[in-house]
């Protein structure tokens, strides 16, 4: 029949702010943990040299070459990285695997 008694104004008051320090403490904690903000590196854009032994040299190390791995691997745009290795599967450099529509897998050739 009972119910839980209404709290006065000056005890919402005490809650209300306790809540806010605790919220404002665990935003301090967050931004400790976080540390300082990382910095971004903007995406190259151009094709990187087919013909460039150093490149081709990485690629030949990499067991499977997808085109996200080249894309992260040399920081450049995933779509630059389709067009690179399909550029490098017409010299010869690579072979494809599999893959559909979505995304090509490739090999380094022997």
């Amino acid at each position: 029949m009972g119910g839980k008694k209404k709290l006065s104004l000056k005890q919402m008051e005490r809650t209300q702010a306790k809540k806010d320090e605790e919220e404002k403490e665990k935003k301090e904690k967050k931004k400790e943990k976080a540390g300082p903000p990382k910095e971004k590196k903007p995406l190259a854009i151009s094709v990187p040299d087919v013909k460039n032994e150093k490149i081709v040299g990485e690629l030949k190390k990499m067991p499977v070459l997808t085109p996200y791995a080249v894309a992260t691997r040399f920081n450049i745009r995933i779509s630059v990285a389709k067009d690179f290795l399909e550029q490098l599967e017409e010299e010869g450099v690579v072979q494809r695997v599999s893959g559909n529509h979505t995304i090509k897998i490739y090999k380094p050739a022997d």
